[in-house]
């Protein structure tokens, strides 16, 4: 039964039979084949049936709870029997939000010399599509803010706390103070994330505090993107310290604290709940653990 599962949460996914067989290298009739087995081997109606994908029925959404569930421990067992056989070994996907993502190497690098059989995906996403990938099992484990946005039920382990620096070119306006406050950033020209990010909403939110409303000059999903137009000297941002440390910003740029208030946000490794974890996940926590410890004592 549990390829069948495995078809109908592909057929979940897609919302169209032909995509969903496409994807899992199948005939579309040998993928309808199967979610009518599975039917029947249930007793109830999983798919809304008409010309095309209609969607679930009650009862199929149900089963899709289950389905992701049975396949998931399923994999857990795989994996744990594959890694008491020849060590751990496997593929880890990640999707981290866009200012984490400079911060990836920390963990995977490590992992990996411990873990050499083991190979990566990492994506950059926004905060909402961490959390989706992460509940549809697209994921492995996500990145993401952990105290500023609800996440539901998961696993988390905080890494570090993210602060806010004003990033801009020597001899722009504030360039020479040693702190900046939320209003005085509102007046520059800025370069900022698109509002779908987390990150801009929270800059988005302390601006409000100070009783300002920002209109960014440029909006961008892509760090790239931002860090392009900063060395312009054109250009000014908000970013976390760590980020902006990360990209080794040096003369004639600077990196200006953001006080009233000295914001700051958790940012933290995020699982699934299920327990046990794959023995992947589990060593993934483990190292973040091990990253988070670095983090505290200024690693």
């Amino acid at each position: 039964m549990i390829d069948k599962l495995e078809f109908f949460i592909a057929l979940a996914k897609a919302e169209h039979f032909g995509r969903a067989a496409a994807a899992l290298g199948i005939t579309q009739p040998t993928l309808s084949a199967a979610i009518k087995q599975l039917e029947e081997q249930l007793g109830v109606m999983l798919v809304k049936r008409g010309s095309r994908f209609q969607g679930l029925t009650p009862e199929g959404e149900q089963v899709l709870v289950w389905a992701r569930r049975i396949t998931g421990d399923a994999r857990t067992m795989k994996e744990e029997m594959r890694a008491a056989r020849h060590g751990l070994s496997g593929h880890i996907r990640i999707a981290a939000i866009p200012t984490a993502l400079a911060m990836v190497p920390r963990l995977t690098t490590p992992f990996r010399e411990k873990h050499p059989g083991v190979t990566f995906s990492v994506l950059s996403r926004t905060s909402i599509e961490v959390l989706s990938l992460l509940g549809n099992f697209d994921i492995d484990a996500g990145i993401t803010y952990l105290d500023n946005e609800p996440l539901g039920r998961v696993t988390s382990v905080p890494l570090y706390s993210e602060r806010y620096q004003l990033i801009t070119a020597a001899g722009n306006e504030h360039s020479e103070l040693a702190t900046v406050t939320w209003a005085q950033v509102s007046r520059l020209p800025l370069c900022l994330l698109t509002p779908d990010m987390q990150n801009r909403r929270i800059i988005d939110q302390h601006l409000a505090e100070a009783g300002v409303v920002v209109r960014p000059t440029l909006e961008s999903n892509s760090m790239i993107v931002l860090f392009s137009h900063i060395r312009t000297g054109k250009w000014s941002s908000i970013m976390p310290l760590n980020l902006a440390e990360t990209f080794g910003f040096s003369e004639p740029i600077r990196a200006i604290p953001i006080v009233e208030p000295d914001a700051s946000h958790a940012v933290g490794l995020i699982a699934s709940p299920q327990e046990p974890h794959t023995p992947l996940v589990a060593a993934l926590l483990e190292e973040a653990l091990v990253l988070a410890d670095g983090f505290r004592q200024g690693g």
